[in-house]
């Protein structure tokens, strides 16, 4: 993997990220804040991953899920307990605090968005060689 500066995705990742701080501060509960807002944060994190690395659209799309659904079963423990952060807004609104098996949906339903976006415009031809 090679470091590979894309502006398409790195404008789309700070479009996303501006709305996911949007999401955060303004809506308080409900749909939009849990469901959507983890349904976006994938697709987030995958054009942060697509908009800085080499990595094709399988591996990246692969990568986002194994993060997004390690820190999701995470949240099964006490982990920000173990690190002291189990009253930081911050560490929780990052990582979050109670397992939910609907974010697990919310990702999966992210990353099959991404997957159908770039097979449809033509990217997922894109077979760049994961090299470490």
């Amino acid at each position: 993997m090679k470091l590979q500066f894309n502006k398409n995705y790195l404008v789309l990742a700070h479009s996303l990220f501006l709305i996911e701080l949007a999401i955060a501060f303004i809506i308080k509960t409900g749909f939009i804040r849990y469901t959507f807002g983890d349904y976006l944060v994938v697709i987030l994190l995958y054009a942060i991953i697509r908009g800085c690395s080499s990595l094709s659209v399988r591996a990246s799309a692969f990568v986002v899920l194994f993060i997004a659904y390690g820190i999701e079963l995470l949240q099964l423990t006490s982990f920000l307990t173990y690190f002291n952060l189990q009253d930081s807004f911050t560490a929780k609104l990052i990582f979050g605090s109670t397992f939910q098996f609907g974010d697990l949906v919310a990702y999966t339903l992210g990353i099959t968005t991404v997957l159908l976006i770039e097979h449809y415009n033509g990217n997922y031809k894109n077979t760049n060689t994961v090299k470490v």
